[in-house]
């Protein structure tokens, strides 16, 4: 692999789990009041507009890092939904 590809893999894992430690907090505590969720729908579309511009280019690197960043995002979601509004457990 060269240098370019390189850098792509580091960059797309680290904004790929960036929010990986949001989605831990939120499943251990059961608390989500303080998530945006149009935040969360913004980034799902960013993160789906990349995934669409990595299948134009045929950039293995660009899918799967942003597919997999809308997989933790939709938990994200899925479970401010379902806490938001929750005290958080002692």
């Amino acid at each position: 692999m060269d240098k370019n590809t390189w850098v792509g893999l580091i960059a797309s894992t680290l904004t790929t789990l960036a929010a990986l430690p949001q989605l831990i907090k939120i499943f251990k505590n059961k608390k989500a009041g303080n998530i945006s969720f149009l935040w969360i729908v913004i980034l799902i579309l960013g993160l789906s507009g990349w995934i669409y511009y990595g299948s134009l280019k045929k950039d293995l690197i660009i899918l799967i890092s942003n597919s997999i960043g809308v997989l933790i995002n939709l938990a994200i979601a899925t479970l401010a939904i379902k806490y938001k509004n929750r005290p958080a457990l002692p």
